[in-house]
């Protein structure tokens, strides 16, 4: 590390500023603000001594010769002091600051690119909303009242735990002040022994930047999370430190709804012991990810659940491959299906003939069947492509006729999770990172 980052008390300390433009006006103004005594000398003013008895100086006279002359008197008599633009002669930096007081963020290059600084500073404060001032404040008030009554630290960090992941965020977000008061004091109270809280989490196509940003903030958030066997590791990295993965994806000769009844039951009993849970789904969890069922049982348990839509591989899918589901002129409806599960071959006749394009998720391990059974309806020439592992950088996608699509699928080594898009839409010359097979029409 070249700089040991640290937050300065510097109420009642003499700070000097040196210099008469904008950045002196900027530096007298934000120790100002610390509660620092603030001495502003003018360049012309500045002699060698005029730093004696500092506590820190800021150098803003854009003098080389002050700058030389400051500086070694500051290091003369121990006086922590930074020359603007000058990092040689810094003895700190001043970081770029995210204020939502009491909370502060401050953000450094190490002097290498205040440019960057800024920026990323301007990132947080779009993440980090009003609401986190009073909530920070919120949760000091309730660690003092825990330190006095002599609560076990262990436990404490149970409250503060369930506070995160509570609506008081929400509620102060709303200017609900009162309201997130009677929460949290209520959270303090019980000392965080009550029932926990589940969310289903959509995990989007693959790619985690295409995750919502409640969605990103559960996960991280989460005492658990239990995932598909498809998210990507990517994905899995956004989950806190502490956070525990259970893959809880298809296995094997495991009867379907046997699973999902154990799933759910997971979910209870974490809930129940009072963790906060995300349930993290591929794609949107109730468009073919089960929420639904999840859902219910919660609900029927008496548990507190939150759903959190992701974006769904039967538009992700297409749109990452450069296909568009709908175009003016061509087509004007769209079905979304799947190929697994009971009666999934028996409706894609229907469903083709009925929508002017079919996507079919789920589609590479009965791709031969599929692509059979909807060319019966509509025509083996009929365009189609098959995208796999969408969004990802291993994406891949060949298009070519339902006749034909399933091969071409074996001979490039689709990998799942892929999905067919069949119908007019599908044209080679916009498919985006694919195999440039032809149709043959």
């Amino acid at each position: 590390m070249r700089y040991y980052p640290v937050f300065i008390d510097l109420a009642g300390q003499l700070c000097i500023v040196l210099g008469d433009g904008k950045f002196a006006v900027e530096k007298a103004a934000a120790l100002g603000e610390a509660g620092a005594n603030v001495r502003v000398i003018a360049s012309c003013d500045y002699r060698p001594g005029a730093l004696a008895g500092a506590r820190l100086v800021i150098d803003a006279s854009e003098d080389e010769d002050i700058n030389r002359l400051s500086w070694q008197e500051a290091e003369a008599a121990g006086i922590l002091i930074n020359v603007v633009d000058r990092p040689a002669q810094c003895r700190f930096i001043a970081p770029a600051i995210v204020r939502r007081d009491p909370l502060l963020v401050a953000i450094s290059t190490s002097g290498e690119s205040p440019f960057l600084a800024s920026m990323l500073r301007a990132r947080i404060e779009r993440w980090l909303g009003h609401e986190w001032g009073p909530f920070v404040g919120l949760v000091g008030d309730i660690r003092r009242r825990l330190r006095e009554q002599g609560v076990p630290i262990a436990a404490q960090t149970r409250v503060y735990r369930r506070l995160l992941n509570s609506n008081v965020r929400s509620l102060l977000r709303a200017r609900h002040s009162a309201d997130a008061n009677q929460l949290a004091n209520g959270i303090a109270a019980g000392r965080a022994c009550g029932a926990g809280r589940v969310a289903l989490v959509g995990a989007g196509p693959g790619d985690p930047e295409l995750m919502t940003v409640k969605a990103r903030e559960l996960i991280a958030d989460a005492d658990y999370v239990l995932h598909d066997a498809l998210i990507a590791p990517e994905t899995l990295a956004l989950c806190g430190p502490d956070t525990r993965l259970e893959n809880v994806g298809k296995r094997g000769g495991r009867h379907e709804s046997g699973r999902q009844a154990s799933i759910t039951a997971r979910l209870i009993e974490l809930a129940r012991e009072g963790h906060f849970v995300a349930r993290l789904k591929g794609g949107d969890p109730f468009v073919f990810g089960r929420g639904g069922e999840e859902l219910d049982g919660l609900q029927q348990a008496g548990i507190d659940v939150v759903v959190v839509p992701g974006i769904t591989s039967a538009f992700a899918a297409p749109a990452a491959a450069g296909i568009p589901v709908t175009k003016r002129g061509v087509a004007s409806s769209v079905a979304i299906t799947t190929a697994q599960g009971p009666g999934s071959l028996d409706r894609l006749a229907d469903l083709a003939r009925a929508a002017d394009t079919l996507v079919v998720l789920m589609a590479l391990g009965e791709l031969s069947e599929t692509a059979a059974v909807i060319g019966r309806a509509v025509g083996g020439s009929r365009a189609a492509a098959v995208v796999g592992n969408a969004t990802l950088p291993s994406q891949r996608t060949v298009t070519g006729t339902l006749d034909s699509i399933a091969r071409l699928a074996a001979e490039a080594a689709i990998e799942a999770p892929a999905t067919l898009v069949v119908g007019d839409v599908v044209a080679v010359e916009r498919v985006l990172g694919g195999v440039p097979y032809a149709i043959a029409l």
